[in-house]
């Protein structure tokens, strides 16, 4: 069989081929890498591992206020008296002789399959199952903020990483371009130098100064790779493809009054509400420990076939009761409440301790998101006034008013300033992350605004 394709089919093929190149070069955004951790990291794993136990737990605590239902099938032969007494008895086949004193005494050995089924079920028990299963559903509701509290941890690694490498990116560019003025600039000194301008020290200074950038650049390379591996633990993507990100660029971030940003977190908090959840699921133990004294009523019955062998028909009986009981020396009783009011009293204590915790990250967040956007308005200036330096400088070097010193001191400044800025520039973004992070408001969507 022959295919032919006319000129525009094969403009289409090289079209479509070209475009799954596109997409398979494209960078890789945060939400991506976010929802990447959040599937593959280890520690989400664990945390939502820890969510499906608490929830098997729960049902496992309602299984109490279920009845007991048991089934045995019990084959057994012997020769002593009672035994055979009781289980002729069982199978309906005593007869006058069997009350021969011999035949009481040493009887002939008899056979017996017994099937059994049994049930129990405890109608009442002074609500103590009842405080129990409610025990159990505050600790899932536990483990599910906590494992949304590890969502947020991941969350924030992954943007702290992120950022990192867009910060490294910058460096780089920033590197790559104090490498090309180095470079020009030891073109144009090098000029002078021929033309009998300036001096050959002039010459030195400017290749000395070309060396360093070099250095530089190289660092900010090294950085870079560094930056991308940590990016790759974080995601857990090992195999992670180093490629060029969206270029990390300044932006403004909101700043809500800290009273506002503490009520928030007191609320949001996932961690904070998972530590209120087991402070109340402990509550409700430790009630559960003081109704454990209260009676317990509960009903059973048992229904018994009893047979010479499997096919033979035999005796049938039943028994069914009501029992009553009260525990009337309960010293384990009081063993497990002191042992669950001193859980009480040592989760009350992590509760107002991990409160203070989140009031004073909060407001370290707060400070840091501060002093980044005043750090970045002064960067900002800054660098402006060291391009306008750096600028009159050469000029005046042109123009022999101003020493090779005096210019490198200016292109030191200038590199100083871009640093100074893109750091900047990455620290006002990750402090804004901290700040969602410690008001428990870090989702997926709203690290979006980091993009």
């Amino acid at each position: 069989m022959r295919f032919i394709l006319h000129s525009t089919g094969w403009l289409v093929f090289f079209g479509l081929i070209a475009l799954a190149r596109a997409v398979a070069q494209e960078p890789l955004t945060l939400r991506q890498a976010i929802q990447m951790a959040l599937k593959q990291n280890p520690e989400a794993d664990l945390a939502h591992a820890t969510t499906r136990e608490a929830k098997a737990g729960a049902a496992l605590a309602r299984t109490q206020f279920l009845p007991q239902v048991g089934f045995t099938e019990d084959i057994s032969r012997g020769d002593d008296p009672v035994y055979v007494f009781g289980t002729k008895l069982r199978q309906q086949r005593f007869t006058q002789a069997d009350f021969n004193v011999d035949t009481l005494n040493k009887p002939e050995p008899v056979g017996n399959f017994a099937t059994r089924f049994s049930g129990s079920w405890v109608a009442f028990d002074s609500f103590r199952t009842q405080k129990l299963v409610h025990s159990a559903d505050l600790m899932q509701a536990s483990a599910s903020s906590s494992a949304q509290s590890v969502d947020q941890k991941i969350v924030f690694d992954v943007v702290q990483d992120y950022q990192a490498v867009l910060y490294a990116q910058r460096q780089v560019d920033v590197a790559q371009h104090e490498v090309e003025t180095a470079d020009a600039l030891l073109i144009s000194v090098d000029d002078r130098v021929k033309a009998g301008l300036t001096v050959e020290s002039d010459r030195m200074s400017a290749q000395v100064n070309a060396a360093s950038t070099r250095q530089g650049l190289i660092a900010a390379q090294g950085a870079l790779e560094l930056a991308w591996a940590q990016l790759r633990v974080a995601v857990g993507a090992p195999n992670l493809v180093q490629a060029v990100l969206q270029p990390i660029e300044p932006k403004d971030f909101p700043q809500t009054p800290l009273d506002q940003e503490l009520e928030t977190a007191a609320k949001t908090r996932p961690d904070l509400a998972a530590l209120g959840n087991a402070q109340s699921a402990q509550a409700v133990a430790v009630t559960a420990a003081k109704w454990s004294y209260g009676p317990r009523v509960s009903a059973y019955g048992n229904w018994e076939d009893d047979r010479p062998s499997f096919g033979d028909s035999g005796g049938h009986n039943w028994v069914a009761g009501v029992q009553i009981g009260i525990d009337i020396l309960p010293f384990a009783k009081r063993a497990q409440q002191a042992r669950e009011a001193a859980a009480k009293a040592r989760i009350d204590a992590q509760v107002i301790s991990y409160q203070q915790q989140v009031r004073l990250q909060v407001s370290q967040a707060h400070i840091q998101l501060k002093t980044a956007q005043l750090s970045l308005e002064t960067a900002r200036a800054a660098i402006s006034q060291a391009t306008e330096s750096m600028r009159i400088l050469k000029n005046r070097y042109s123009a022999g008013l101003a020493t090779i010193t005096d210019l490198l001191h200016a292109e030191d400044a200038e590199r100083q300033a871009q640093a100074n800025y893109w750091h900047s520039v990455y620290g006002n973004a990750t402090a804004y992350a901290g700040l969602l992070f410690a008001t428990g408001t870090l989702t997926p969507e709203a690290a979006e605004e980091l993009q």
